[in-house]
C-alpha cells in the first residue's frame, strides 16, 4: 500500500457524518492513516479523533450526548441563538467526559487542515492543526457553526463560521497541497444537488455586515453543484476514489433519533468494508 501523496477529504453535513465516523472506524481498524487530512465541518471533527487515533469517541460523541440538552437544545437557540451547546461540545466533552487524546493528536506525523469561511470576504480559510496549536479546539468549532444555529467566532481579527458555506468538499486544496490522488468521503448518494434557496434574505437581516457571509449562502447551491461535478468527473480519471452511501441515508443535519443514527454510523462501516479492496487497489 502506498499513501506517499494521497489525501483524505472529509465533507460536512452536521450529524449526517456518522456515516464518515463509521468509515473512518473501519480504516483505523486497518490501521490506514493517510499524511494528509482535511476536513470541513462536521468532516473536521471526524478528521480529528482519526488523527488522535480514538477509535470509536465519533460514535460516543455524536450519538450517545445527541438527546443531552447540554449537546442540542431548541431552546438554547431561541433563547441564546445556539442550537448545540458549543462550549458543552469543544470544552466540557473533550477535556471531561469523553477525553480527547491531545498528546497524540499534536505529535502526529499527519498533516491535518480544517477549513472556515471567512464573514467579511466570503473566502475560504485553511489552518493547519500545528499552526493553530492550542487554539486548535476554536477552529474547530468555528468550522462547524452554522448561521441561525450558532454564532459566528471571532479568531485573530477575522470572524468565522461553517466551512462548508465556500468549500464543502476540499478536494482542490488537497491536489494545490501536492496530493497527486485523493479519497473523498461524501454524505449523500452519487448524483446528489442542492437547489436554491432564499436563506441568503435572511442573513441580510441578521447579518447585515457579513458580506461575505451572504454571498456565499447565495451562492452555496451553485459551488456545492459544480463542485459535485468536477468530482463526478474526476472520479473518471483515476486519481479520486468518492466514498458515499448508496442511498440516501434519511439522516437530518441535526437528527436526534439515536437508532437512525446508529445505523448511518454502521452502513458507514460496512460501505468501507465493501469497499476495501477497491481503496487497496486504488493505493497500490
Amino acid at each position: 500500500m502506498n499513501l506517499e501523496k494521497t489525501g483524505l477529504v472529509l465533507e460536512g453535513g452536521g450529524l449526517r457524518g456518522v456515516f464518515t465516523s463509521g468509515v473512518l472506524q473501519f480504516l483505523m481498524e486497518k490501521d490506514i492513516y493517510f499524511p494528509y487530512v482535511i476536513g470541513v465541518s462536521m468532516g473536521a471533527c471526524n478528521a480529528a479523533n482519526y488523527i488522535s487515533k480514538q477509535v470509536e469517541r465519533n460514535k460516543r460523541v455524536n450519538i450517545e450526548f445527541v438527546n443531552d440538552q447540554r449537546y442540542l437544545s431548541y431552546r438554547r437557540l431561541l433563547l441564546k441563538g445556539e442550537l448545540f451547546g458549543m462550549d458543552f461540545i469543544f470544552d466540557t466533552i473533550p477535556n471531561r467526559l469523553v477525553p480527547f487524546d491531545f498528546d497524540t493528536f499534536y505529535n502526529s506525523n499527519q498533516q491535518n487542515w480544517t477549513v472556515v469561511t471567512d464573514c467579511i470576504s466570503g473566502q475560504p480559510l485553511y489552518y493547519e492543526n500545528k499552526e493553530v496549536g492550542e487554539d486548535y479546539l476554536h477552529i474547530l468549532q468555528a468550522s462547524a457553526s452554522l448561521p441561525f444555529i450558532a454564532k459566528p467566532v471571532h479568531y485573530r481579527g477575522k470572524i468565522l463560521m461553517d466551512g462548508g458555506l465556500s468549500d464543502s468538499v476540499p478536494v482542490y486544496k488537497s491536489i494545490e497541497h501536492g496530493n497527486k490522488k485523493n479519497v473523498v468521503i461524501l454524505t449523500r448518494p452519487f448524483g446528489y444537488r442542492k437547489s436554491p434557496s432564499n436563506i441568503y434574505k435572511l442573513a441580510g437581516f441578521r447579518f447585515p455586515h457579513y458580506k461575505g457571509l451572504q454571498y456565499c449562502l447565495k451562492n452555496r447551491w451553485r459551488v456545492y453543484n459544480e463542485t459535485m461535478e468536477a468530482l463526478e468527473k474526476l472520479e473518471k480519471s483515476g486519481n479520486i476514489l468518492v466514498i458515499r452511501p448508496e442511498t440516501d441515508l434519511a439522516l437530518k443535519r441535526t437528527e436526534r433519533n439515536k437508532k437512525a443514527l446508529y445505523r448511518g454510523y454502521d452502513l458507514g462501516y460496512k460501505t468501507m468494508k465493501d469497499q476495501y479492496e477497491k481503496l487497496l487497489e486504488f493505493l497500490g
